[in-house]
């Protein structure tokens, strides 16, 4: 049986741009096992209940165990998350982070670990993005908003125990939807001075989502948090909300910051 270490060194050439056969011939791996850790990186466990139990599994369901990193999870992947079945039977989270975003795609990794040790997290490389990806049969427990069709199509309401993490750790959670469909740009006007048209800069944070559910979750969050935003009158059908106070900024900068 292959370590994780191998398994993530030939995952790593194939993200190069490598064919299977090329990695094949250069690991003395076979294209299978290869494709089959494309899929599913971690060994499949041997003996039933190797595997630590979920808690919200548990006889008296509990929180995971890390709730900072959970709270920032969750806001990932209402942002840019999917759970879908897979045909062996579990599920596989998958988290889209932009290919500009190396520091991202690391913080994304250490939260789904964080949360879920027992399944590891692996890259799958795509056009501009890598989809970060584990494989899990609890997926589903741990986030009961999934369901059939796209989020915004579908009803998005915390569980209570949720809701507890979220007002416990509301900063990580803004800090996830930020990093996933958001980010801090700098904005710039021109002003006339004393007769001198000057131009100036300044911060503002962004979020945009179709859901209004996930939209209320993250404006009842800042409000909570003390931020003042207000909403961009657009025609598309996605919201868009702007934190451009610089109060409001100065505290996101706190807590936030720029995409890295």
């Amino acid at each position: 049986m292959y370590d994780i270490g191998v398994r993530e060194r030939a995952l790593a050439l194939i993200a190069t741009g490598r064919s299977l056969n090329s990695v094949s011939k250069e690991t003395g791996i076979s294209r299978a096992a290869i494709r089959a850790w494309q899929v599913r990186i971690e060994p499949l466990p041997r003996l039933l209940g190797q595997a630590a139990p979920c808690p919200r599994c548990r006889p008296e369901p509990a929180a995971p165990q890390d709730t900072p990193a959970y709270a920032y999870l969750l806001g990932l992947y209402l942002g840019d998350g999917c759970i879908s079945a897979h045909p062996r039977g579990g599920h596989q989270l998958r988290i889209a982070c932009a290919d500009a975003w190396p520091g991202l795609i690391d913080a994304c990794r250490t939260a789904i670990t964080s949360v879920r040790p027992e399944d590891s997290a692996y890259i799958l490389q795509k056009q501009g993005c890598v989809m970060v990806t584990s494989y899990g049969r609890h997926w589903t427990c741990l986030f009961p908003q999934h369901g059939p069709g796209r989020k915004h199509e579908r009803t998005i309401v915390l569980q209570a125990w949720q809701e507890r993490i979220v007002h416990a750790h509301s900063w990580e959670f803004v800090r996830g939807l930020i990093h996933s469909d958001g980010c801090r740009v700098t904005n710039w006007t021109t002003r006339v001075v004393r007769g001198e048209r000057k131009r100036y800069e300044y911060p503002r944070y962004f979020f945009t989502n179709t859901s209004t559910d996930i939209v209320r979750l993250f404006t009842d969050t800042l409000d909570r948090l003390g931020v003042e935003w207000r909403t961009l009158h657009q025609r598309r059908a996605a919201v868009t909300v702007s934190v451009a106070r610089r109060a409001s900024v100065a505290l996101m900068d706190a807590h936030i910051g720029p995409k890295y």
